[in-house]
């Protein structure tokens, strides 16, 4: 690396809220599972304690020798609806808790993996944890669940989009300002070495331990671009995809340090553009800073586009591991400009979806009216299980309904999180397809080989 990228490199991390936003460490289970569950949960724990020595310390160590911030430390593990099966457990809490103590005692931040992959349909497992989520969640702090209930492979499990519509609004119940949504995402196409929470899993493809590092700068990005308005939208285009190659290079060096000394196996980089509630560091003024004068108004989508493209295409001229979602992010409640476009109302729900076509994830951190259905809420993932078989890429939702909320409030979920005005979702019905059941099939074009 030559002295000009090396200072450039020291400017983004001094001035423009660069930083390694998660190293995700994770950690096959299958060789826990047991008939007892008691055995099978302290199996569960040994493992996460053992493979996990020494995690933190060599993060810290590689963070002050870098000088890159380490904001988070996080595990993935199996999907627990597999390990849990061979158990004659009608609740799967108890491997909840068994995560929960083993991250506290760990030291890390989230803990990911309380999941079912049902895409192409549900096993007794797989009902059981999507119906153990809502205590599961309510009585741990760290954990966090997916579900997957679609594929352009497989289509979309509408009954699992009923059940998971469901379980939504059950959880809204039992935490306050239904603050348990936001541990729980529901997926389409869902990848298997996604390092970021909540919606991060082990694979089953995956080798037994590896470590992932999730790169975020969206503050970097802006001020690439900034007061640059005399150049052709090409050319902002071209200076995103080399500012994405150096952020990527800087992640997959911090991430092959620590698996070198922890003698673990490197898994992936994921370069998203993760923002969060501080200013200096929004997708939302990306937008701004390419021409659009209020986050939601005609070009947002675009533009979006364009800044999602120019991220992959240089995270993968930087490195051949790049993996997990990889582009933009677009949290209502964790980018200081989406809050404000929300909030003064100019971004609608309808944007929102539109905009999950062209970025990565989907429906993300929006708080809803407390009044709405289970049944809209399912076929609110439904639309976007859809938007992501049609379009073959992940789609996701993280809806939060806050009881006693409605359009005009906002809700604080603190940290990293944010805070989001509550959206207007509109009046609709959408029970009768709901309760249909059944399966979307699969796109036709999902059978090319």
């Amino acid at each position: 690396m030559d002295r000009e990228n090396i200072l450039d490199t020291i400017k983004m991390l001094d001035e423009e809220n660069l930083d390694i936003r998660t190293l995700t460490m994770g950690i096959s289970l299958l060789d826990c599972i047991d008939p007892d569950y008691e055995k099978a949960c302290q199996k569960i724990y040994d493992k996460l304690i053992r493979e996990s020595k020494d995690f933190l310390k060599v993060s810290k160590e590689i963070s002050k020798i870098y000088g890159v911030p380490i904001v988070n430390n996080r595990i993935s593990v199996t999907p627990i609806s597999l390990i849990a099966a061979a158990t004659d457990l009608d609740d799967y809490t108890p491997f909840a808790r068994t995560l929960d103590r083993a991250a506290k005692d760990i030291g890390i931040d989230f803990i990911g993996g309380f999941s079912a992959l049902v895409e192409k349909g549900m096993t007794p497992a797989d009902e059981i944890l999507i119906k153990s989520i809502p205590r599961a969640l309510a009585e741990t702090d760290l954990v966090c669940a997916s579900i997957n209930i679609g594929s352009t492979k497989a289509g979309i499990n509408m009954d699992a989009a009923d059940l998971c519509g469901k379980t939504i609004k059950s959880l809204a119940h039992i935490t306050e300002n239904a603050f348990g949504c936001a541990k729980l995402v529901v997926f389409a196409n869902a990848v298997q070495d996604n390092p970021f929470m909540a919606g991060a899993f082990h694979g089953v493809g995956e080798a037994d331990t590896v470590i992932s590092v999730g790169i975020s700068g969206p503050g970097v990005v802006k001020a690439a671009i900034s007061g640059k308005e005399n150049l052709k939208i090409n050319e902002i285009y071209e200076i995103i995809k080399k500012t994405a190659f150096k952020i990527t290079r800087m992640g997959e060096l911090v991430c092959r340090e620590v698996c070198n000394k922890l003698d673990k196996n490197f898994g992936i980089v994921d370069l998203s553009l993760a923002p969060t509630p501080a200013i200096g560091d929004s997708v939302g003024r990306i937008l701004q800073e390419i021409g659009i004068d209020k986050v939601g108004g005609h070009g947002t989508i675009a533009a979006l586009a364009m800044l999602n493209d120019a991220v992959k295409k240089g995270g993968i001229m930087a490195s051949s591991r790049v993996g997990g979602l990889s582009g933009a992010f677009i949290p209502v409640s964790e980018d200081e400009a989406m809050i404000e476009a929300a909030g003064k109302g100019w971004i609608s729900f309808d944007k929102l979806e539109a905009m999950t076509c062209v970025c990565s994830v989907g429906l993300d951190m929006i708080a809803i009216p407390g009044k709405t259905s289970s049944a809209s809420i399912s076929a609110m993932i439904a639309d976007e299980a859809a938007l992501g078989v049609i379009n073959n890429k992940t789609t996701a939702v993280r809806i939060i309904p806050v009881e006693g909320k409605d359009v005009g409030d906002s809700v604080e979920f603190g940290g990293l999180l944010g805070y989001a005005p509550i959206i207007d979702v509109g009046e609709s019905d959408s029970s009768i397809m709901i309760e249909r059941g059944g399966f979307i099939p699969a796109p036709v074009h999902s059978f090319k080989n």
